[in-house]
C-alpha cells in the first residue's frame, strides 16, 4: 500500500535484501553453476546499447551478488567496482570475483550506501556508470541518485541505466490489464509479502519492504539536472520475469503478453553522457 515515507525504510530494506542474498545464491534464476561455468548474465540489448567495454573502467551501483558486475569484466573491462548496501550480497560477489580468476585491480566489490558511492569507491570517476534492472525502486529521491551518479562518470563518459518501466507498477497484479494505481504517487510503497521473485515459495522472515515508483520523465530530468546528456531513451515490451501471470516466457528468456494482446512498455533503458570536456 502506498504511504508516507517510514522513518526505518532503509533498516527494513537491507533487512530484507540481507535475508535474501543466500536464497538468491542457490536458486535456478540466479543458476550460479551456469554463471560459473562462463554463462553470461547481461541481457543482449545492454549489451548492444553499451557497446565495447575493452579497456574501460566500469562501475555498478547496486550491484547485489555482482553477476552483471563481473559480467561486464567478463566483456573486457578493465576494471569493474561493483558497490551494494547489503554486506552478505557483496560477500557473495567477492567470493564470486575470485573463483572465476579476479583480482582485486578486475573486479573489486564496497559495501556502502548509493548515496555515499563517491567516498566509498576506489576511484573519482568511471567510464561507466552502470545501473541494472530493479534499483532505482528501493530509492526514495532520483535528484539526489543522478547527482551521485552522474558525478562518478568521466568526462568523455556515460551512465547507462536498464530499469522495469513504472508503467507496470500501475496495473493489476493479476492480469495486468487495468489500471489500479496512480501512475505520479509520490508515496512509498510498502510490502509485506513472503519470498522473493528468484523463489516465490522461499520461506522468509524479513518481508517487510519500502520501495517507490520514478515516472520516466523524473528519471530523464533528473540525469539532465545532474549535466548529464541524454543519448536515448529506449522502452522494451519485455520482462525479466513473470510480472503478470499473463505474461509467457519466449525463446529468448524474456516474459512478454500474448501476441494477441496489446502491448505495453515493460522495461526501458537510457544512455546519459558527460562531456569530454567537464
Amino acid at each position: 500500500m502506498h504511504v508516507p515515507t517510514p522513518a526505518d525504510w532503509h533498516e527494513a530494506n537491507r533487512a530484507h535484501w540481507d535475508e535474501r542474498v543466500p536464497i538468491h545464491a542457490t536458486s535456478d534464476f540466479y543458476d550460479l553453476e551456469s554463471f560459473r561455468a562462463g554463462k553470461d548474465a547481461l541481457r543482449d540489448f545492454e549489451l548492444a546499447e553499451v557497446g565495447d567495454v575493452t579497456g574501460k573502467s566500469l562501475l555498478h551501483l547496486q550491484c547485489h551478488i555482482g553477476v552483471d558486475t563481473l559480467s561486464w569484466a567478463r566483456h573486457g573491462a578493465a576494471q569493474v567496482v561493483g558497490l551494494d548496501f547489503s554486506e552478505p550480497a557483496v560477500e557473495t560477489a567477492r567470493a564470486l570475483a575470485r573463483e572465476l580468476g579476479f583480482g582485486q585491480d578486475r573486479a573489486a566489490f564496497v559495501a556502502a550506501d548509493v548515496h555515499d558511492a563517491a567516498e566509498a569507491v576506489p576511484d573519482s570517476s568511471y567510464d561507466i556508470v552502470y545501473t541494472g534492472i530493479g534499483a532505482l525502486n528501493w530509492l526514495p529521491d532520483t535528484r539526489r541518485w543522478a547527482e551521485t551518479a552522474a558525478s562518478l562518470v568521466a568526462p568523455g563518459g556515460f551512465l547507462y541505466l536498464a530499469e522495469f518501466h513504472p508503467m507496470t507498477d500501475c496495473l493489476d497484479d493479476a492480469t495486468g490489464t487495468k489500471v489500479e494505481h496512480d501512475y505520479f504517487s509520490r508515496d512509498a510503497w510498502v510490502d509485506e509479502t513472503p519470498g522473493t521473485y528468484a523463489d516465490f515459495d522461499a520461506p522468509t522472515v524479513h518481508n517487510r519492504s519500502v520501495e517507490w515508483q520514478h515516472p520516466i520523465g523524473e528519471v530523464v530530468s533528473a540525469l539532465a539536472a545532474a549535466g548529464l546528456r541524454i543519448e536515448f531513451l529506449h522502452e522494451h515490451d519485455a520482462s525479466l520475469f513473470a510480472r503478470f501471470p499473463t505474461l509467457e516466457r519466449q525463446s529468448d528468456g524474456f516474459y512478454r503478453f500474448p501476441a494477441d494482446r496489446p502491448r505495453i512498455p515493460l522495461m526501458y533503458s537510457i544512455k546519459a553522457s558527460k562531456a569530454a570536456d567537464s
